[in-house]
C-alpha cells in the first residue's frame, strides 16, 4: 500500500466518515477559504490512481468511495512505521514506550492479561 501525504489523509478522512461523495461534496466540508474545486478533483484522482479511491459514473460526473478501509489503512501505517523505525519488531515498539515512560508497567500488565483472554 502506498502512503499519504497529509491533504490526501485529510480527504481520505471525509470518505472514511461520509461514505461515497461528489468531489464537490467535499469542498462543503471545508471552512472559507475553501480550496478551489480543481485542486480537491486533482487529489482524488491521485487518491484513485494510488488505489485509496474507486468511483461509480452518473451520467456525467463521478462518485468516489473509499477502497481501503480506515482500519486497513492504519494497520499498513503501523507495519510501515514497525518496519522502518523498530526493526521489524512490535516488542521494540512496546520496550520503547516503556522506557519513555508513555505506557506504565501496570498499563502493560492489563495488556498482557487482556491478550491472554483472547
Amino acid at each position: 500500500m502506498r502512503k499519504l501525504t497529509a491533504k490526501e489523509e485529510e480527504i481520505m478522512n471525509f470518505f472514511w466518515k461520509q461514505g461515497p461523495l461528489f468531489v464537490k461534496e467535499l469542498l462543503t466540508f471545508y471552512n472559507e477559504p475553501r480550496p478551489h474545486f480543481n485542486t480537491i478533483s486533482t487529489i482524488v484522482r491521485i487518491l484513485e490512481n494510488k488505489g485509496f479511491l474507486s468511483h461509480e459514473t452518473f451520467g456525467n460526473t463521478y462518485r468516489y468511495f473509499a477502497a481501503v478501509s480506515e482500519e486497513e489503512f492504519h494497520n499498513e501505517t503501523l507495519k510501515n512505521i514497525v518496519s522502518k523505525y523498530f526493526n521489524n519488531s512490535y516488542l521494540n515498539i512496546v520496550s520503547s514506550f516503556v522506557e519513555e515512560e508513555k505506557i506504565s508497567l501496570d498499563e502493560l500488565r492489563k495488556l498482557i492479561e487482556n491478550v491472554q483472554k483472547s
